[in-house]
């Protein structure tokens, strides 16, 4: 293994995955288990983060919505924050590929920190080539 631990950027789908113990949720454990012993580094884009909340709100109540936000809070994910850099970079991958606005905050997050992104979101497979990704599910 290397001196630097391996980044792995956590996208909405890979998280409610792994919440609702859906396919790819070993994986992202596995991700998730390794951050909390310093071997990797889990980290999600607070935009992304407020992706799963509202998901979670639309289809489970406000209730369960800031049930997941307490457990998220507690896992070994860095929140990173949204700056007016990563807005018009996420601005910029939105209006080159046929992405959610929110997906490319994690996409940012990928190429800024050289991280793999999670996902099983198919909406990514036109950035194969622009960010490593590894698929879950």
């Amino acid at each position: 293994m290397s001196d630097s631990p391996t980044v792995f950027i956590i996208d909405s789908y890979a998280l409610l995955a792994y919440l609702g113990g859906e396919a790819g949720e070993a994986r992202v454990r596995e991700i998730l288990h390794d951050a909390s012993l310093g071997e990797r580094r889990a980290l999600m884009s607070l935009i992304n983060l407020g992706e799963v909340v509202y998901i979670t709100e639309r289809e489970r109540g406000l209730a369960k919505a800031q049930e997941v936000l307490a457990i998220v809070e507690q896992m070994p994910i860095e929140i990173l924050p949204v700056g007016y850099e990563t807005v018009l970079a996420a601005a910029h991958i939105k209006a080159q590929y046929p992405v959610a606005y929110a997906d490319a905050f994690a996409i940012v997050a990928a190429e800024k920190l050289d991280g793999t992104l999670i996902t099983g979101d198919p909406e990514f497979e036109s950035l194969k080539d622009i960010v490593h990704i590894e698929w879950i599910g």
